[in-house]
């Protein structure tokens, strides 16, 4: 996510070299949004759709996301109540099946 390069159109008599890189280049980038679009949730996901590259998804997410003292510690804070969670139902079905 580091390089934000445009896609030159090709030119009049292309050779198989240059169609080939081509399509990869529209490809690779085709595939970093989706990769993006699809780990992220449905609201952060209305957030970022109109952004125009994967680059400038990817700045978004680090920007709002790098995390600071407060979130870090509200992280952890979250871990622990799932951990809690995980924990009281696996005991519930521990118990069921003994």
């Amino acid at each position: 996510m580091e390089e934000n390069y445009v896609v030159s159109d090709l030119p009049a008599n292309p050779t198989m070299a240059q169609l080939k890189i081509h399509k990869e280049k529209k490809t690779r980038k085709s595939k970093a949004k989706a990769c993006l679009y699809v780990v992220v949730s449905n609201t952060i996901f209305t957030r970022i759709m109109n952004l125009e590259s994967a680059k400038g998804i990817w700045d978004y997410l680090k920007k709002e996301y790098q995390g600071n003292e407060r979130t870090k510690n509200m992280q952890v804070l979250n871990l622990g109540s799932v951990w809690e969670r995980v924990q009281t139902a696996f005991l519930k079905n521990f118990i069921l099946f003994c």
